[in-house]
């Protein structure tokens, strides 16, 4: 043995409206179909992937960017009513308690 300790390395992700680096178990990922953001709480929805933190101030940022057309490589403007609707609906439980403390 090296004496290395063998810990589990959690994947990373960037949200798209703070721009922080967290565990990608703490953020939302996001999908498009057919013009629209959609929410993709599992992460089995084809195609690319964004990921904000589900926050609605993170979200307001990202909006206000227009992080979702560069994230999705410029496909127009985007609809986010229903992601939107799922984070306003998300309970504490779902956005942690790390998030609420920075952003709210």
């Amino acid at each position: 043995m090296s004496g290395r300790t063998h810990a589990r390395v959690c994947p990373e992700r960037t949200c798209v409206g703070c721009r922080e680096r967290a565990a990608k178990g703490d953020l939302l990922r996001i999908a498009v179909i057919e013009d629209a953001c959609v929410p993709d709480p599992r992460g089995t929805l084809p195609g690319r992937g964004a990921y904000v933190h589900p926050a609605p101030v993170c979200l307001d940022l990202a909006v206000r960017r227009r992080s979702f057309s560069r994230a999705f490589r410029g496909r127009g403007p985007l609809d986010t009513t229903a992601l939107r609707r799922y984070v306003e609906q998300a309970t504490p439980q779902q956005t942690g308690n790390t998030v609420r403390e920075r952003h709210g």
